[in-house]
């Protein structure tokens, strides 16, 4: 790759980096392209040639935001690892997730991809039907998670594999907005293992199935 090149597409980066961040700490409707140019140090004129819109650069923002967790998410749910531990993990790194975000924010961030979707999802289709993709992804490590916990004899074999992992998507979902309406980590750091057990109808299982 040429230095134009390496300069150009370090630039597109910094864009969507910064896009992220802000949108995650504040909103989407509070941050304008200014602000993400100004906080990016990047020309406005850079910005339209790279983005026609805010509502492509916040699509954009939304699928890296994805690919950061996809090789947590990858090593989460191996094969190797048993499917109950798979589940527990996962409340765990969210929690982190949400822990390092405070910290460097000074407040619960939540859920970025829910905080934008409650947002703009019914002005903007695109960032709707880009929510609903991403959403199908992250329930994809559900769904495979649970059916092999029915494999193991841990949920019974009529279990609704698909709707349960909507039902894990949702109270994730729940549980971030509240904590960052709260402003309280420690909601997610108490509950949120416990809520996704009795969720899984495994509670009183997970140390037998450790």
């Amino acid at each position: 790759m040429s230095k134009v090149a390496k300069a150009t597409q370090d630039t597109k980066q910094v864009l969507i980096d910064t896009a992220s961040e802000l949108i995650w700490k504040n909103s989407y409707g509070t941050v304008s392209v200014d602000d993400i140019c100004k906080a990016a140090n990047v020309k406005k004129g850079s910005f339209y040639h790279f983005f026609p819109s805010k509502v492509d650069l916040a699509i954009a923002a939304m699928e890296e935001f994805y690919k950061s967790k996809k090789e947590a998410y990858d090593r989460i749910f191996s094969p190797q690892t048993p499917p109950l531990k798979r589940f527990e993990q996962l409340a765990d790194f969210i929690c982190e997730i949400q822990e390092k975000a405070a910290a460097k924010h000074g407040r619960v961030c939540g859920c970025p991809h829910a905080s934008l979707g409650s947002e703009m999802a019914g002005q903007e289709d695109a960032i709707r039907i880009k929510l609903n993709e991403l959403t199908g992804r992250f329930e994809r490590y559900y769904e495979n998670g649970i059916r092999d916990l029915i494999a193991e004899g841990i949920l019974p074999k009529d279990t609704d594999v698909k709707a349960k992992a909507q039902e894990i998507f949702t109270y994730f979902i729940g549980q971030l907005m509240f904590a960052r309406i709260q402003n309280d980590i420690n909601i997610l750091k108490r509950d949120l293992k416990p809520g996704l057990l009795r969720i899984l109808g495994v509670t009183g299982k997970a140390n037998q199935a450790a």
